[in-house]
């Protein structure tokens, strides 16, 4: 059971981190469907950082490494996201098209640039940065087997930009303003409030978040970054969706498709599931299936369609 809660934890933090950053960029009126290539991009430039640092004269501590690789995915991930806000706010293009773009060009970029650097697409670095155990915290009593033992400094993470995103969306002016231009902008124009301003910052965010959820998901998932996230980007739409553009709702639906998308890595670990003798293929493709139904039934039984839809037609005001 151990193991089945650290490795949904694995999936759930960058599933969660982009999929609040998808949230923050929706509630301003933009829809943003390009978190796969801005976690793709962020996740490439700050792998590269994290394998040079490594391989420095006198490196740095790894957590200090790890902290580093996050920041600069981060801010890769919020210059290229301004890149889909340029397009769809100021020269008002289709937020789809634009989003579009960026999925398509991450993948090429990084295997291009990859080639032509190093004369190898695979960036390999030393997955060195699981913590064994948190000090006091890691001899709680189950909850410190599940979240305190063989953990990552990201798992805290998350929970601290949780938190804040939380916060800063319903509990402060600037989240009022935020919310108000994505659900009535006339009437927030009306008010004095710089819609534009407040949309170029949430975009920026949106990648800052996904470039995050990148680096994240490359560096607790493998040893080396191959130009893929692996569909992590289209899977924290759906958790944005599943979770009705709230947090905490977002928060119930990362551990959900976590959840699954352990089954879907790790099956063989449990025990029914190994014994089921089943092709790999099918345990993989669970996730993707679950998608799918979550996607169906949340379009007939929810507002999910009607709201893009809002927030898309807002967006081109």
């Amino acid at each position: 059971m151990t193991l089945i809660v650290q490795l949904t934890l694995v999936s759930l933090v960058p599933l969660l981190i982009v999929a609040l950053g998808g949230l923050m960029s929706e509630k301003s009126g933009v829809t943003n469907i390009a978190l796969e290539g801005l976690m793709l991009l962020g996740a490439f430039v700050g792998v590269w950082v994290i394998r040079d640092l490594q391989n420095a004269t006198n490196p740095l501590p790894m957590q200090l490494i790890y902290l580093i690789g996050i920041i600069v995915g981060g801010l890769v991930g919020g210059l290229f996201a301004m890149t889909h806000a340029i397009a769809s706010i100021k020269f008002n293009a289709d937020q789809t098209i634009s989003a579009t773009a960026i999925n398509l060009f991450a993948p090429a970029f990084a295997i291009y640039t990859a080639r032509s650097l190093q004369g190898a697409q695979q960036i390999r670095f030393s997955a060195a940065f699981r913590i064994d155990k948190v000090p006091f915290l890691g001899d709680i009593p189950i909850i410190g087997e599940w979240f305190f033992q063989k953990t990552y400094i990201s798992l805290f993470i998350a929970a601290g930009i949780l938190a804040f995103v939380w916060i800063f969306l319903y509990k402060t002016k600037s989240g009022l303003r935020i919310r108000a231009v994505g659900e009535n902008p006339q009437a927030a124009d009306a008010q004095g409030i710089n819609i534009y301003k407040i949309r170029y910052l949430s975009v920026f965010a949106s990648g800052i978040l996904a470039g995050i959820g990148g680096v994240i998901f490359v560096v607790t998932t493998s040893a080396s970054f191959d130009a893929t996230v692996a569909g992590m980007g289209f899977l924290a739409i759906a958790v944005l969706i599943f979770g009705n553009w709230h947090p905490g709702r977002i928060l119930l639906s990362a551990i959900v498709f976590g959840f699954f998308r352990t089954i879907a890595s790790a099956y063989s670990a449990i025990g029914f599931l190994r014994d089921l003798d089943l092709d790999t293929e099918i345990y993989q493709m669970i996730p993707f299936v679950i998608t799918l139904i979550v996607l169906a039934i949340t379009s007939r039984n929810s507002r999910a369609p009607k709201a893009i839809g809002q927030i898309y037609e807002m967006g081109k005001r």
